[in-house]
């Protein structure tokens, strides 16, 4: 219902009441649900929205990002006719194990796979319930009939159908080879689940001795490596020299032993030596680190594993087997020292993998595991990122450098239990994979039957079942085809669609942290699948920083709860704090931008009552609109314009300054000023609908911004459903002098700022006021408005009169450099006895740099009155 012109909105706005009311209406009555039907493409903006894991409280990083996903999608509902703007949640994989593990108490492998994996799904749904509360708490305006979890059947299903078909394709393998590993986990991980860790360890200078030089004149007994992990020893297989290293020439070609293990080793050169690192000889160990596996395989050398699956040493290391490395480490150096084999041992700063979700050091194994291939096509991924547009567009050189950086295929199996199986079982006598047919999955091998009752390759009718699971994001980079009913048709014998009209997806949103992970692996799956890229834009945002602008963290004791913030402010508020910063840039939270917001919000709900009691909420266009009136329906334009093109770029903080701006100033302070003085039946009909026709328009360009208050005020005063289902607002064409109706604007402003300065009241009357500049068509309202009794405007050019009538000295930088001169300096300045020239200035025989004095210049002009300088006018008061 409209509201009765007789009736007013309430004297004050309550957040607190108004936003969980909304909130709570907007999910009951479906506001944001996406179109049941057939919808045509032309008409679709679809969102593919990224999947949290529950592993964690809801921090300002999610509220930060979400509420940019949702600017995009109130704005394009808006805009468009129907936006799909799903909700996902990521609870597969290690980051729920291990939350199950931490909440219950409990190991995995303590469990039977599905006992343990219901545990899983128990823990995540709470989780998730209580996740899916904070996030509408937000205002985020999403479908929630359009929620999918990636251990859902539908969505097992999905993964499993990938792994066949890129199997099928050829683009699939598995192989016993060196694989990262994380022995906290006990699972092997891919290289972008890796990250840098700076740690604090010793460096050890170790002397190994020389069985045989490869130079008959070497008259040495040995040398010295240097190296952080002596626990690796046992695993040392070759020891290497770069070619140009001429001090250790004559190693190359003989052989030493390994201290402590007695192992003999051959010395080799290669120029992936380090010489800038410790002694410039290193040790090859299987695995220590990425060189050692390049070593290992272009140089056919041996295979000596020290280290197991858990991160303790094997029977390789003989009176150390069982120790965890860090035990090791240090019992080795003991007993080297003792041995006279520890040269020096010193402290030594440096960065080390680890596994993202643990902070685990990496190890290096040698296991059996799947893997996609990409090392072969990353021209192509680089050119289907480039297919896409990228705001902003540096970020696409963060994607590009990952793929550069590439030196593995994609590790996809997994060693755990909460996951989704391979749909794979082996043939225990050939070792044939067989493969489950696509009709009957999802298929769980452990528990179901191969679809063959021998094996197609030797006949046999043993059959192993694959026990590993998927990496979660073998999953995740699939949810452009799973929003998408991305399916295997039996009948048609190829892959459909439900939905094809939201592929390819118009947007994917998402943090520049996980552009290797997820936004690089969707690009992968997506492209080998269907030969396109998943999205046509990629809106990549920052991350919230502490004031300091250090990274949030626990450890730290500086996270920021968004809990903690909404108990002070408004959603809108923080909502406000979300579009201050240009997406793509990480940014340090502040709560200067929250109260900004706060009185926002209290501005708006009082402009709102004011036109309310000026204007009706229904007004019919006139056939004449005064001047200023037209003046601002025409700026209207031009802001409906501009706002809908920063909507369109992602530019959140433009449109929300711009936005801001122009209600708050030009609006507000300006022309609300005009317009309660300017309703007489004459001007009444024009002042209300430029009114009315603007209030609409601020509600709807805001709505995106600030829902709640938008709706609450929209539902008060006008007739229709939600606001955020209407249609967005476009330019009407008004024509007029915008530059002079600014200036007119400023005009008032600057006689306003006259009475308030000489103590004034605002209705005082001002007898003559004279105007040089542009102001056509505005002179009577600002008579009007601000009293005037006569107001001349002149299209000539005041003249002005600029004198310099001081000169201030700073006496910090004067004083020590010319001490008892100052005194003369200043007697020649009161007398006029100087020279300005330039930035310098000579007086009392000295010449004084700029920074240590001031200009004080007076601008007169001849006649009577005083004189007011804006920035297109000169405005004389009389």
């Amino acid at each position: 219902m409209s509201q009765k012109q007789d009736e007013r909105l309430p004297a004050s706005y309550d957040p607190s009441e108004v936003e969980p009311k909304w909130q709570d209406q907007w999910v009951e009555d479906d506001t944001y649900a996406y179109p049941d039907e057939r919808v045509d493409p032309d008409t679709v903006f679809s969102i593919d929205t990224p999947p949290p894991t529950v592993s964690g409280d809801l921090h300002m990083g999610h509220l930060y990002q979400f509420t940019l996903q949702d600017f995009v999608a109130r704005f394009r509902r808006m805009y468009e006719d129907a936006v799909f703007f799903p909700f996902g949640y990521d609870d597969n994989g290690i980051a729920s194990e291990r939350l199950t593990e931490r909440e219950l108490g409990i190991r995995h492998q303590d469990f039977e796979r599905r006992e343990f994996q219901q545990k899983c799904r128990e823990v995540c749904q709470d989780y998730e319930d209580a996740f899916t509360d904070d996030v509408q708490s937000l205002a985020i305006s999403i479908d929630w009939a359009n929620t999918y979890k990636t251990i859902a059947p539908n969505v097992q299903r999905a993964s499993q159908l990938s792994f066949i078909d890129l199997y099928e394709k050829g683009r699939e393998y598995r192989q016993r080879a060196p694989t990262i590993w994380c022995p906290d986990c006990e699972t092997a991980i891919s290289q972008v689940e890796q990250e840098d860790l700076d740690k604090h360890t010793k460096f050890n200078d170790i002397e190994f001795p020389l069985v045989e030089a490869g130079a008959e004149d070497s008259d040495r007994d040995g040398f010295t490596i240097s190296t952080t992990r002596p626990e690796l020893l046992p695993a040392c297989v070759a020891v290497f020299v770069h070619p140009d290293d001429e001090d250790n020439q004559d190693l190359v070609g003989g052989t030493a032993e390994v201290p402590l293990f007695g192992q003999e080793v051959p010395i080799i050169e290669d120029e992936r030596v380090d010489m800038e690192t410790g002694s410039g000889v290193v040790m090859s160990c299987t695995f220590g680190d990425q060189t050692d596996i390049e070593w290992y395989q272009a140089h056919d050398l041996p295979l000596r594993i020290a280290i197991d699956e858990s991160g303790t040493m094997t029977d390789l290391a003989g009176d150390y087997e069982g120790m965890t490395t860090e035990d090791a480490r240090e019992a080795i150096i003991e007993d080297l020292d003792d041995a006279g084999s520890l040269v020096e041992s010193r402290d030594h700063d440096h960065t080390v993998q680890v596994h993202e979700r643990c902070e685990t050091e990496v190890e290096y194994l040698v296991t059996e595991q799947w893997y996609v291939e990409l090392l072969d096509k990353k021209d192509e991924y680089l050119d289907a990122g480039r297919e896409m547009d990228w705001f902003p567009e540096k970020m696409y050189t963060r994607y590009q450098h990952w793929i550069e950086g590439l030196e593995w295929d994609w590790c996809i199996s997994r060693q755990r239990d909460s996951g989704i199986p391979f749909p794979v079982w082996y043939c225990g006598d050939c070792g044939e994979t067989i493969l489950a047919d696509k009709e009957d999955l999802p298929v769980e091998p452990i528990a179901d039957d191969p679809p063959v009752d021998s094996c197609p390759e030797c006949g046999g009718t043993d059959f192993e079942p694959e026990e590993d699971v998927f990496d979660t994001w073998a999953t995740s980079s699939l949810t452009p085809l799973v929003n998408a009913g991305w399916d295997w048709d039996a009948d048609s014998e190829e892959f459909t669609m439900e939905r094809p009209e939201l592929y390819q997806f118009d947007l994917r949103p998402q943090g520049h942290d996980i552009i290797s992970f997820w936004l690089f692996h969707t690009v992968v799956k997506c492209y080998e699948h269907t030969g396109e890229v998943p999205f046509d834009s990629v809106m990549v945002n920052g991350m919230v920083l502490d004031e300091n602008r250090e990274a949030m963290s626990k450890s730290k004791g500086n996270v920021v709860r968004p809990e903690e913030v909404l108990e002070e402010f408004p959603v809108d508020a923080a909502r406000f704090w979300a579009a201050g910063t240009s997406i793509g840039d990480d940014f340090p939270y502040k709560e200067g931008d929250l109260e900004a917001g706060e009185r926002l919000l209290q501005k708006l709900w009082n402009a709102s009552r004011l036109v309310d009691q000026l204007a009706p909420s229904e007004v019919d266009e006139p056939d004449e609109f005064a001047e200023v009136d037209r003046w601002l329906l025409a700026e209207l334009d031009d802001l409906i314009e501009s706002t809908t093109e920063r909507f369109l770029d992602y530019e959140f903080s433009k449109a929300r300054d711009e936005l801001r701006s122009f209600f708050w100033n030009t609006f507000c302070d300006d022309y609300l000023e005009v317009a309660k003085q300017r309703l007489d039946d004459e001007d009444a009909p024009s002042t209300q609908y430029a009114l009315t026709t603007a209030h609409r328009t601020f509600l709807k360009l805001f709505a995106p911004f600030l829902p709640h208050v938008t709706e609450e005020l929209w539902q008060l005063r006008y007739d229709g459903g939600s606001i955020h289902t209407s249609d967005w607002p476009e330019a009407r064409g008004f024509e007029a002098d915008l530059a002079a109706g600014e200036t007119a604007m400023d005009v008032i402003s600057a006689l306003r700022g006259y009475k308030s300065d000489n103590g004034l009241a605002l209705n005082a009357e001002l007898d003559e006021v004279d105007v040089y500049g542009t102001i056509d068509g505005f002179e009577a309202a600002i008579a009007q408005v601000m009293h005037v009794g006569d107001l001349t405007a002149h299209d000539e050019t005041l003249e002005i009169t600029t004198e310099v009538v001081d000169v201030d000295l700073d006496y910090s930088l004067v004083g020590p450099e010319y001490g008892s001169q100052v005194g003369d300096i200043e007697g020649a300045i009161a007398s006029g006895d100087y020279e300005i020239d330039g930035d310098r200035l000579r007086a009392a025989g000295v010449e004084l740099d700029n920074e240590m004095f001031e200009v004080v210049e007076e601008r007169t002009f001849e006649g009577e009155g005083e004189m007011i300088e804006i920035e297109d006018a000169v405005v004389v008061v009389r």
